[in-house]
């Protein structure tokens, strides 16, 4: 190696004397340029993608995983809808009814005690759960018509006992309303 150096030093007079061309260093510095994008790693995309499938895959599994086992609503009981349309219709029925009774004890005006309707309603979602654990019972046994059976009874007799006491309190209300009548007359 120190014969190639000393080569080049005893010839360096020979080398500087001469100046290179117009535009050297600019033509060097493209083909440099070129040269490292060359050498540069080309990047793809498909790493990115396959990550972002990764990452999406597993929050859209941890979401379902969260929704069955924390989220869905009542995922331990089966209702008579799901049984057969027929029982569908008459479940709509009874539902139905039942939600206009509920809005008329809501609506009826109790004067003297607020909490006797906070009482009834809370009476009355103590019923539902008896249809609950029916439910709950139906899921186990789908094709039991004695569970069929209970659940209809269930809805007939909540809405007879929504009747009658809707019925009491229009008494209750009438009553009232004659007193106060009564009242405004003989005074």
């Amino acid at each position: 190696m120190k014969t190639i150096e000393e080569a080049f030093r005893n010839s360096r007079n020979f080398w500087d004397d001469q100046e290179p061309e117009n535009g050297h260093f600019e033509r060097f510095s493209v083909k440099l340029e070129l040269r490292r994008q060359s050498m540069a790693p080309k990047r793809s995309i498909v790493p990115y993608l396959l990550r972002a499938a990764v990452v999406t895959l597993l929050v859209t599994l941890s979401s379902l995983w969260t929704w069955d086992h924390f989220i869905r609503p009542d995922s331990k009981r089966m209702t008579l809808g799901q049984i057969s349309p027929q029982y569908k219709e008459v479940e709509n029925y009874y539902i139905h009814q039942v939600s206009l009774m509920q809005e008329e004890i809501v609506n009826t005006d109790i004067q003297n005690s607020p909490e006797q309707k906070e009482m009834l309603i809370s009476e009355l979602k103590s019923m539902d759960s008896v249809y609950v654990s029916l439910q709950k019972e139906l899921k186990a046994n789908p094709n039991d018509e004695r569970i069929i059976s209970a659940m209809i009874e269930h809805y007939q007799t909540k809405l007879e006992v929504m009747t009658y006491i809707v019925d009491q309190l229009k008494a209750i209300s009438i009553d009232n309303t004659n007193t106060e009548e009564n009242e405004k007359v003989t005074l």
